[in-house]
């Protein structure tokens, strides 16, 4: 049965001003044997100057909404010390960066007295929420996507309190 929620491609095509992206996990599925997270265990590390051997499509998407003048966020809200995979995460940062996309981190200590909602979202245009459920093994339990205007105003005011906080990926020292 083919899913009536839109891709995030599509959404963010149809964004005009902003996408933000708030996540909470410390660790996400991932294959331990074999992918990206399995390379970069083994010691791979991508070259920053080498381009054309980490871009790829979803970057595009990024790149083309932030030339439309879309500003794209991430604010990532992270244990300290940080998960191995949280440090996959920040290795590869760079590549979200080159697309245009701000990305903050905040220690989870920060954010015991903000208002967040009980799961990660994408916000376009402070209108529409894309919430990203995931199982207790972090596989993905399958987006929702809601145009309430009360989940929208809870979304928006979390993430500017996170956003607010939070380090900028270039001053962020992991640890």
């Amino acid at each position: 049965m083919p899913s009536s929620v839109p891709t995030f491609a599509e959404m963010i095509a149809g964004c005009t001003a902003s996408a933000v992206h708030l996540e909470m996990r410390d660790v996400y599925a991932v294959d331990y044997e074999k992918g990206p997270f399995a390379d970069w265990r083994r010691g791979f590390r991508h070259d920053p100057a080498d381009r054309a051997s980490w871009w790829r499509p979803w970057l595009d998407v990024v790149q083309e909404a932030v030339s439309r003048g879309v500003v794209v966020r991430r604010a990532r809200i992270v244990s300290e010390p940080v998960s191995e995979y949280t440090r996959f995460l920040y290795d590869g940062t760079f590549t979200n960066a080159a697309a245009g996309e701000q990305v903050r981190w905040l220690p989870r200590r920060r954010a015991s007295d903000l208002a967040l909602p009980g799961n990660g979202f994408w916000l376009f245009d402070g209108r529409v929420v894309r919430w990203n459920h995931f199982e207790g093994d972090g596989t993905s339990g399958g987006p929702e996507v809601r145009a309430d205007p009360a989940a929208a105003n809870l979304c928006a005011e979390a993430f500017q309190g996170v956003w607010s906080r939070a380090v900028p990926h270039d001053q962020y020292e992991i640890r």
